[in-house]
């Protein structure tokens, strides 16, 4: 495997190199972050998690903070496309119960995640308010969307954005109280956790499905 690996790798243009290489060093800090903390994760320990050189580091980031500021944004953006992805073209209430599952699906996938955000406003202040400008944005546009087609009633773009930070802040907490598992792992919440959420959206914000007014 790491045979054919390094072959493949050998194939890359330059470009394509740095970035492969680039990448590897965010899935090694992921992992450590993930594992240490950020208070405990090295230059040292990442390079040696990614199999790299600590020079080759070097010619990707200034300095170690300059990773950590671009961590969670990074992983952010992974979970803004797996949402997507899992997310159908059905009516915007069911759409959102989608996108809710999605986010569990994801912190299962990347249990890392977690951690990283948790501590991230301390420890990397800039990725922090990066990564919730970028899914905040991209929330509100999925609500603009909805707004345009009538699925969402009044509602201005300044409460999108203070709704947006509530249901994240929803998760985030939800993700802290049923996520864990007794073993360290990362579990999918109970069924219930997402027929209230459900019944929250579809009763609260955005009018049932069929109904005019």
């Amino acid at each position: 495997m790491r045979q054919a690996t390094s072959a493949k790798v050998a194939k890359l243009n330059r470009v394509e190199r740095n970035a492969w290489t680039k990448q590897k060093i965010f899935d090694a800090a992921t992992k450590v972050v993930g594992k240490y903390g950020y208070a405990e994760a090295s230059v040292a320990r990442i390079t040696e998690q990614a199999g790299v050189a600590q020079g080759t580091f070097y010619n990707h980031f200034e300095n170690r903070q300059e990773l950590l500021d671009q961590l969670l944004p990074k992983i952010g953006i992974d979970m803004v496309r797996f949402i997507r992805e899992r997310t159908g073209n059905g009516h915007a209430a069911r759409q959102e119960v989608e996108r809710f599952a999605a986010f569990f699906d994801f912190i299962r996938e990347v249990p890392e995640f977690l951690r990283i955000l948790n501590e991230a406003e301390f420890f990397a202040p800039a990725g922090y308010q990066k990564h919730l400008d970028n899914v905040a944005s991209a929330y509100v546009r999925i609500l603009q969307r909805a707004r345009d087609a009538g699925a969402i009633v009044d509602y201005s773009d300044e409460e999108f954005e203070a709704i947006v930070h509530m249901l994240m802040g929803g998760r985030g907490y939800l993700s802290l109280r049923y996520s864990y598992a007794e073993d360290g792992g990362v579990v999918d919440v109970p069924d219930h956790v997402k027929t209230a959420y459900q019944k929250l959206i579809t009763r609260g914000l955005i009018k049932p499905e069929g109904k005019s007014k």
